[in-house]
């Protein structure tokens, strides 16, 4: 097992870079959701979190075990987090137009919602397993924690920064963050079909 410097500056700076999809749509979720409360706060960044670290390991994993098949799937990628986060955001600015009271305006993000924007930021991660390839099971563990951990921290305040922002700019803001999310996704799509 590798601990050397190199390794946690590079598992430092992967996860700061992979947690900028994440941190925009936290951003948009504290800016749409102004009321949010601390536990679903937490609950956002925990989701964000887990997805970021855990699929660079299911890429290691696929690299190790069923490269060939993964290969092909890299190419859906783009694709995926296109459609995924341009439904989202196109809810996002449907549900911003809506005539709804403060508090029913308070309750857009349900769990399916925020399951498949942590999916949908994190996919694009699956490969960086083959950037870990080299790594060996303990470090490529390692590796996934560290990103978890970064995502986590830069997703709440994310939340954090959206959700004051929302506070004083509420329908512009969940415009804002409904376009926010159109962009990561074609963002995501432009980098991975060009990239």
């Amino acid at each position: 097992m590798d601990l050397s410097f190199i390794f946690f500056f590079n598992s430092i700076v992967l996860g700061i870079g992979l947690a900028m999809d994440a941190f925009s749509v936290s951003l948009a979720n504290g800016m749409n959701e102004p009321c949010m409360k601390k536990k679903k706060m937490l609950f956002i960044a925990v989701v964000f979190g887990v997805f970021q670290g855990l699929m660079p390991l299911i890429g290691w994993f696929c690299v190790h075990t069923i490269a060939t098949l993964f290969t092909s799937f890299t190419k859906l990628i783009p694709w995926i987090a296109l459609v995924l986060l341009s439904f989202l955001g196109i809810k996002m600015l449907v549900e911003a137009f809506k005539d709804c009271e403060e508090e029913e305006c308070c309750k857009k993000q349900g769990l399916m919602v925020i399951l498949v924007q942590g999916v949908a930021t994190s996919i694009d991660a699956l490969s960086v397993g083959f950037t870990n390839a080299g790594y060996g099971i303990f470090n490529a563990i390692g590796s996934s924690l560290i990103i978890m951990v970064i995502t986590f921290v830069i997703c709440y305040l994310g939340v954090l920064l959206g959700k004051k922002f929302g506070t004083k700019f509420s329908k512009k803001a969940a415009i804002l963050g409904g376009i926010i999310l159109i962009l990561i996704g074609i963002e995501i799509f432009l980098t991975g079909i060009l990239g």
